[in-house]
């Protein structure tokens, strides 16, 4: 069995005096609705891999995250819907009761390994990954977040499925694969932005740059990240921007959390106020989907 999406759904428009008095137009592409388990971009960026897993006959998934990360939630999804062992690679130590994302994943039958802060940070390296496959045995790597260059395949997808004119193509951008999904998939045209949700986000540039160069995609100039909202770090959060994902969800009926989506629609709107798109501009906002944030801040 492999991943079936929801049937496309139409964009949303946000209806707000300010992007009124702008001349501004911002339509919410809802890939949070894509599938119940497996939402948003993690969707895309799973579907090839576990084709190719499943071509390459294993079994069995490994991948890494923190304790809230919304890919482990949704590669156990994957794996068990799809009918892989999963293992899940988690930073920090064990602790029990297991939080809401890590008890889900567990249900699904994902085993959970913990790695210290120093030892994750060399997750890649060859060291952790021989240790890995000496206690797991065979394994197919899928990397934090997803995304390598099958990620981008899929999240190229994204745009095809856009059925009506734009002129910007916004996301929330934590490893860089979406982005640059969503850049490959312009081929040149339009433009694509990236919000930055983690403090220091300027490697994501060479970053977007080096996974296009993975899948086989041409070099491309029509893109940017914006690093200035990420409210002081990944996973960080303020008052002003918590206030803001609660009146924009009130508002809009649209759920955000305060980790992805949050900082890149208060991002998107700012600039709007600020003056940085021009009138008659239509924005395309990606809802990536991934609400694990929201336990995390509770």
């Amino acid at each position: 069995m492999m991943l079936v999406p929801a049937a496309a759904r139409p964009l949303e428009e946000v209806d707000a005096p300010l992007l009124k008095q702008a001349g501004v137009q911002l339509l919410v592409k809802r890939e949070d609705q894509v599938h119940p388990v497996i939402s948003g971009n993690k969707w895309h960026k799973l579907k090839y891999n576990l084709e190719a897993a499943r071509l390459q006959g294993q079994q069995t998934l490994l991948s890494f995250g923190g304790a809230y990360s919304n890919h482990i939630h949704a590669l156990a999804g994957a794996g068990r819907a799809c009918g892989f062992n999963t293992i899940g690679v988690i930073r920090g130590e064990p602790y029990e009761p297991l939080n809401p994302t890590l008890q889900f994943a567990a249900d699904q039958g994902m085993v959970l390994h913990y790695l210290n802060r120093a030892d994750y940070r060399l997750k890649h390296s060859p060291d952790v990954l021989a240790a890995l496959q000496a206690k797991f045995g065979d394994f197919y790597l899928i990397p934090e977040g997803g995304s390598n260059a099958l990620a981008v395949k899929g999240c190229r997808e994204i745009v095809a499925d856009i059925d009506q004119p734009f002129d910007v193509i916004a996301t929330a951008c934590g490893t860089g694969g979406t982005l640059a999904g969503l850049v490959a998939g312009l081929e040149g045209q339009k433009v694509a932005l990236g919000f930055a949700v983690l403090k220091g986000g300027g490697f994501l540039n060479d970053e977007v740059a080096r996974l296009l160069r993975c899948a086989a995609e041409p070099a491309r100039t029509n893109w940017s990240i914006n690093l200035d909202y990420h409210f002081g770090g990944y996973a960080r959060v303020t008052p002003e921007l918590l206030s803001f994902v609660a009146a924009f969800e009130a508002q809009h009926e649209i759920p955000l959390e305060p980790i992805y989506t949050g900082k890149m629609f208060y991002g998107l709107l700012d600039l709007v106020r600020r003056g940085f798109f021009p009138r008659g501009t239509t924005i395309v906002a990606v809802h990536t989907g991934g609400l694990q944030g929201k336990a995390s801040i509770s």
